[in-house]
């Protein structure tokens, strides 16, 4: 595979898939965190400093019936213009007479901006054709959507294989692959792997891959109460897969027999209701009333997990430890992004896998405080379970 640093851009029209899929005003349709667009900035700006043009490709939600405005991604051209700090051309379709018209008076130095690729059901069908009508705008490809490389889809997969010797990694796919292989595959130990969320469903296969190279597995969130129930606790109404009850407790031995401490939350936040005006109090996990659901991790276990931390040289942190989004149950996963940014001042590596997790660090201040916060959730998560990723394989092949 060739590298971005050593093809000569000069004079050629370089197509970028890139993940552009950031969170807008549902009013103003105003970007609300433009984290992914800036992610992407060192890419295209190398590329138009060394004499070429960019053509942007993105998906953008989850259009059902065609172009839609909501999901258009004119709506974010300011700031992709602000950022770039150029004057971003639009062309209303990727493929077609605009899109080709665009593309062919595009100058070196100059940015275009297609629209969202969703629009048509061949880009998540795979389709071949509409991967080669999109290759047929530009002179190489780069794929620098992260986010989106365990998709395979027709501008992240299929569209590779009309560019064999001009296909590439932009710097932030790059830096995505070498961080998480920091944790992998060169992770200093001990290691601490932080895995919450709502469903062990989610994180059945990331748990057991990790059962091989962690030290230390703390498990929070919802999925947190269907281990405490396998182990014989009783829960309340707190979220249960009692389905998965049999894997819960497969993983619970396979931790003994290889050496790895599985560490379960010793109290919780519980409530009456899913509500941020429920009443709440603090009992053990392992003890909570019927009516009553966990919805946070209590003040020992964010001690017990912080001594863990504190101990720790590598940490991947993936999914919340509560519902962090309602005031009243967000200490916990306050608590675990301070621990990180503690541990990672004094030495250790930390790697944020995407999603919530990352939500939390920037919504808690701590996200210069930190290794490296990914931008894709869900293809970090599959790369963390050990699944390939279409997008990536297609540029080696």
């Amino acid at each position: 595979m060739i590298t971005i640093t050593d093809y000569n851009f000069k004079g050629k029209k370089a197509i970028i898939r890139v993940d552009f899929n950031v969170p807008l005003d549902k009013l103003t349709f105003n970007v609300l965190d433009d984290k992914r667009i800036r992610a992407a900035l060192p890419t295209i700006k190398y590329i138009l400093g060394n004499g070429g043009a960019v053509i942007l490709i993105s998906h953008f939600g989850r259009p059902k019936n065609g172009p839609e405005q909501q999901y258009s991604l004119k709506n974010i051209l300011p700031c992709i213009s602000d950022l770039v700090d150029l004057p971003v051309q639009f062309a209303m379709d990727c493929i077609g007479d605009e899109a080709i018209r665009h593309s062919k008076s595009l100058q070196p130095g100059e940015v275009l901006l297609l629209e969202n690729v969703r629009f048509h059901k061949e880009e998540t069908a795979g389709s071949i054709e509409f991967a080669q009508k999109l290759s047929s705008l530009g002179d190489c490809f780069v794929n620098d959507a992260f986010g989106a490389a365990h998709r395979a889809h027709a501008s992240t997969t299929q569209i590779a294989s009309f560019f064999p010797a001009d296909k590439m990694m932009g710097f932030l796919m790059k830096a995505e692959i070498e961080n998480a292989q920091k944790v992998l595959t060169y992770g200093k130990k001990p290691f601490a792997a932080i895995i919450g969320g709502a469903k062990v469903s989610d994180k059945i296969l990331i748990v057991e891959n990790l059962l091989s190279i962690a030290d230390h597995i703390i498990i929070g969130g919802g999925m947190a109460y269907t281990f405490i129930k396998a182990l014989g606790g009783n829960i309340g109404n707190s979220i249960c897969e009692v389905e998965r009850i049999p894997i819960c407790l497969a993983i619970i031995e396979k931790a003994k027999l290889n050496g790895v401490q599985i560490h379960l939350p010793i109290d919780s936040v519980i409530a009456d209701e899913f509500s941020p005006t429920a009443k709440r109090t603090n009992c053990l996990s392992n003890q909570i009333p019927d009516g009553w659901m966990g919805l946070d991790i209590g003040e020992k276990s964010s001690r017990e997990f912080e001594n863990v931390l504190s101990k720790s040289m590598t940490i991947l942190w993936n999914g919340p430890m509560g519902v962090f989004e309602m005031e009243s149950f967000s200490e916990g996963t306050k608590s675990m992004a301070s621990a990180v940014a503690s541990a990672t001042k004094n030495g250790s590596f930390s790697l944020i896998g995407g999603g919530d997790s990352a939500a939390a660090v920037l919504k808690f201040g701590f996200e210069n405080e930190v290794s490296y916060i990914s931008t894709g959730g869900g293809a970090l998560l599959e790369y963390f379970e050990g699944k390939e990723l279409p997008g990536i394989t297609a540029l080696a092949s």
